[in-house]
């Protein structure tokens, strides 16, 4: 079982079925522990559902990111909020188009009936509001997770999807000063001031040579 991004107060949830006869939310007691599972067979590619009645919102443990801004998350308000991380998915989450009515959960290989749905978290989440222990138990399980902005380059390619918002933050992150690291490390300021030091450095010896 892999954490879901529901909460305790949607386990008491008695809304009818968002998408009858394309998934079913199995609840179970607790807090994190109920699943989506697939009421059919999809193939690879297929297309599962199309995110419809989303509403903007704060980031929160609920919400999907959908661009690179603070403010660019949404409400998936359906029972695609019971959708389970993995770090070997079997769904993938696209909102990479941009136009919102081409959103939509597609599957990202062969489906069988009964299975758990699960996407992987940072293919659409930069800086997650909640960290969580991953209990997904594949061969490539990052162990925590966080966001996008903690995994490396490398690891989201083995995922083979992330969209593009989050594509354009890894390139912000691993090109020129390389903010993201640094700011990983919590040496964000360390390192501005051994630019600065570096700088002054280089006007005095210029200065130097010009006046002798």
């Amino acid at each position: 079982m892999t954490l879901t991004q529901e909460g305790t107060a949607a386990n008491t949830d008695v809304r009818p079925p968002s998408h009858p006869g394309v998934f079913r939310v199995e609840r179970r007691p607790g807090a994190f522990n109920s699943e989506l599972l697939s009421s059919k067979a999809f193939k690879e590619g297929e297309v599962i559902a199309r995110l419809e009645g989303l509403t903007k919102g704060p980031k929160a443990y609920s919400s999907v990111q959908c661009g690179t801004g603070e403010e660019d998350h949404v409400e998936l308000n359906s029972d695609l909020l019971y959708m389970n991380h993995s770090c070997e998915p079997n769904v993938i989450v696209d909102v990479s188009s941009g136009n919102q009515g081409e959103w939509h959960v597609r599957a990202s290989k062969s489906i069988g009936e009964g299975e758990s749905l699960c996407f992987f978290y940072p293919s659409t989440e930069w800086r997650m509001e909640q960290a969580f222990d991953c209990r997904c138990g594949t061969k490539s399980c990052l162990g925590v997770i966080r966001g996008a902005f903690y995994v490396s380059r490398e690891e989201l390619s083995k995922r083979g999807f992330v969209n593009k918002h989050i594509q354009t933050l890894v390139t912000t992150r691993d090109s020129g000063k390389n903010d993201g690291w640094w700011s990983k490390l919590g040496l964000v300021n360390v390192r501005e001031g051994c630019y600065t030091m570096v700088t002054i450095l280089c006007v005095v010896l210029v200065m130097g040579n010009v006046i002798s």
